[in-house]
């Protein structure tokens, strides 16, 4: 169990890197990606830039504070602030009638939710 809470975490981390581009990419050119990018044009810059901030950081607290040992406590409080993250993510994209691209906002709710519970509960890191 171990094992798949490291993968779901990098998992997430690595998603959550990609998805920080927010905070350089300007918003009409993330808007010109495609049809399941159009929702950026609902936020500001500003959203946008803290949105990117917020996956950034955790991305690293997915990962680096059980990696370096120190306040290992920030994993699962991460991945809770993700189960946040997401649960509004799909709530926006279900408001905006675009249920055929929630499938991927799902997953990655689904990975936060079993990593939350697992560095919580059965496989925590401080005890």
């Amino acid at each position: 169990m171990n094992l798949a809470l490291w993968i779901a975490a990098g998992l997430l981390a690595a998603v959550c890197l990609l998805g920080s581009a927010k905070m350089f990419v300007p918003r009409e050119t993330m808007a010109g990606m495609g049809t399941s990018a159009r929702w950026v044009e609902d936020f500001s810059p500003g959203a946008l830039k803290a949105l990117g901030a917020a996956e950034l950081l955790a991305a690293l607290g997915l990962v680096a504070p059980a990696v370096l040992d120190i306040a290992p406590v920030l994993v699962p409080l991460a991945a809770t602030g993700l189960v946040l993250l997401f649960t509004g993510a799909v709530t926006m994209r279900l408001r905006r009638g675009e249920s055929a691209t929630t499938a991927p906002d799902l997953v990655y709710l689904t990975l936060a939710v079993f990593v939350a519970w697992g560095r919580f509960g059965p496989q925590s890191f401080t005890g």
